[in-house]
């Protein structure tokens, strides 16, 4: 029943946000009592808590397996990019938003996580697109992979990017397409058009 409620709280939380969800709300779309719910998480902060653990276990685990295809560089980064907006519902309710503003302390430990996992995936792209000759030698890898993150949850940011005004998809498969054009050699910006013409 635990994981349940997890996969349930999970996806109301991604298309409603955080804050709007309430202990009820999981309760009546599951048709279990509130307090069965209580049994397995003592607080909704507790919830939260666990959920977005979860959520970032399981986007870590299907970054792993795209990386684990030995696709080439280009084509990872958009396979992840197609992944993670297909598993994070657009991020309809800007969720990274409202946990920074209604869970400061939740979104601290996830955040850090975050970064963690993020620069070392980018990292590892950078350095294999240089090996093999998408990207170009000279870029700073450190910071390349910083920006990447820091752009990547600015574009996501409600304040910056309003709903009503951009489509998360289409802001996200620009600034990829801006990212990878700052950094590709002739060989990588043939690969792109490729594969952008075939999108």
């Amino acid at each position: 029943m635990e994981e349940k409620i997890l996969h349930k709280a999970a996806d109301m939380f991604l298309n409603l946000g955080f804050k709007s969800v309430t202990m009820d709300d999981i309760a009546h779309e599951m048709g279990i009592s509130k307090k069965t719910i209580y049994t397995h998480f003592e607080t909704k902060t507790k919830l939260v808590e666990k959920v977005t653990f979860y959520l970032n276990e399981t986007v870590y685990q299907g970054i792993s397996e795209i990386i684990s295809r030995d696709l080439n560089v280009i084509e990872e980064l958009f396979a992840i990019k197609d992944f993670a907006l297909n598993y994070l519902k657009d991020e309809k309710s800007s969720p990274v938003f409202q946990l920074q503003k209604y869970y400061p302390k939740i979104y601290k430990k996830v955040h850090n996580q975050q970064v963690k996992l993020m620069t070392t995936c980018v990292t590892d792209n950078l350095e294999r697109g240089i090996a093999t000759g998408f990207y170009r030698p000279k870029i700073k890898v450190c910071f390349v992979s910083k920006l990447y993150y820091m752009c990547t949850m600015g574009i996501k940011n409600p304040e910056i990017f309003p709903p009503h005004d951009f489509i998360i998809k289409d802001v996200t498969s620009d600034y990829l397409d801006y990212h990878l054009r700052a950094i590709s050699t002739p060989k990588g910006l043939e690969i792109l058009q490729q594969f952008t013409n075939e999108k």
